[in-house]
């Protein structure tokens, strides 16, 4: 069965920085987009970060670009997301995800196919 395995989550200072990694099962990894969203308590998930099968193209939502940084390593079958500069306003659990469509850095989350369990970020002021 296919997995998603979030880990990095944790508590930080504004203006500090975290790394998640998604570890995912090789028959996923090598041939999906991968995408990471999040849910900040009493809101719905939003669209965070995704990059294509090969890495080639990305994509982010205005409220991260120029801070997260989304890449992939096909060695380690992981993507990550380096988010740095953060801010109140990004405490939420954030979940990895796998779409098919892996040509595409799509921001929908009905266009992916699997997701993690999700892992906690909170940042203090």
């Amino acid at each position: 069965q296919a997995q998603l395995v979030e880990s990095g989550g944790g508590s930080v200072q504004a203006g500090g920085s975290l790394r998640l990694s998604c570890a995912a099962s090789g028959r996923i990894f090598s041939s999906y987009t991968m995408g990471w969203f999040r849910q900040a308590p009493g809101k719905e998930r939003e669209f965070v970060a995704a990059i294509n099968w090969r890495g080639g193209s990305t994509n982010y939502a205005d409220s991260v670009k120029g801070r997260f940084i989304i890449s992939r390593d096909s060695a380690k079958n992981t993507v990550y997301l380096q988010m740095n500069s953060l801010s109140p306003e990004d405490t939420a659990v954030y979940y990895c995800a796998a779409s098919r469509l892996r040509y595409w850095v799509l921001t929908d989350e009905s266009s992916y196919d699997y997701w993690g369990q999700g892992t906690q970020v909170t940042v203090s002021s």
